[in-house]
């Protein structure tokens, strides 16, 4: 069963481990503010000598999450511990695909994910070898049923999805992710290859955790929490975020409707 700390805090469990990947959106922020009881955590990291990990399902380079969250007041050397699965994603485009068209699915806003190698961008998806999926359209955000029709004569590419999320909440706005366009791509037979969370290379690429005890800490079972089992690490999950909704299960039950084990709870992240 589950230990909530809501009561003894992080501090209570923060010696028993010696690395902890930290997600970001639920957990450090909303979207719009900064949470300061998680900022606090990081402090205390810190003084304490504890390494940290800021890893995110973002379809976005480093550098593009590291200046959002300068502006949202993070500082300077927090900032330096992020790390994305947009990052994970990069270094595998460079290595397989550098020289092949792709068409892209998601916002504008993602456009420094394939900045290095845009010359192989197609606006025509016929034409595209490879689908590089970072999110929604800006003008198709909220229809699914958009994008099974966009792909159902493009089951024999492959996909590459750069955020394994389904949904992220923006202040108080559910949003979906690419996640949600990569399973409607695989209902109808496509094929998609995942980097983020909850697979197995992110947390690889992000950190050395050879031998190491890892607690890994987040709002989203189906990413945060199941890659934590994936990996044999411990993992904390923060009920404020993605799941809070599912208040009708108690927290085993929720667990299990997941196929998931947590071994600690918050309400927040709190020292």
């Amino acid at each position: 069963m589950a230990l909530n700390l809501d009561n003894k805090g992080l501090k209570s469990i923060v010696n028993e481990f010696e690395l902890f990947f930290i997600d970001i959106w639920g957990v450090l922020h909303n979207g719009i503010n900064l949470f300061q009881n998680s900022i606090q955590v990081l402090n205390e990291l810190e003084e304490n000598q504890k390494k940290y990990v800021l890893l995110t399902n973002a379809p976005r380079p480093n550098l593009d999450v590291i200046n959002f969250l300068k502006r949202m007041g993070l500082d300077k050397n927090k900032c330096q511990k992020v790390y994305t699965s947009g990052e994970a994603a990069l270094s595998y485009l460079n290595s397989n695909w550098k020289n092949s068209k792709f068409f892209h699915i998601g916002s504008t806003r993602d456009f420094n994910l394939f900045k290095l190698f845009e010359k192989n961008k197609v606006n025509n998806i016929n034409e595209a070898e490879l689908l590089l999926c970072t999110g929604l359209f800006d003008d198709y955000d909220e229809d699914l049923n958009f994008y099974k029709s966009l792909l159902k004569n493009e089951i024999d590419k492959k996909m590459i999805c750069t955020n394994p999320d389904l949904v992220v909440d923006r202040g108080e706005k559910r949003e979906f992710c690419a996640g949600s366009i990569a399973k409607v791509f695989e209902e109808i037979g496509g094929k998609v290859n995942y980097f983020g969370k909850p697979y197995p290379l992110v947390y690889n690429q992000a950190a050395d955790v050879k031998g190491k005890k890892v607690l890994c800490i987040g709002d989203n079972l189906n990413t945060d929490i199941r890659g934590a089992n994936l990996q044999n690490f411990s993992s904390l999950l923060i009920l404020n975020g993605i799941h809070k909704n599912e208040a009708d299960y108690s927290y085993e039950k929720l667990f299990a409707k997941y196929n998931v084990t947590v071994n600690y709870v918050q309400t927040i992240l709190k020292w």
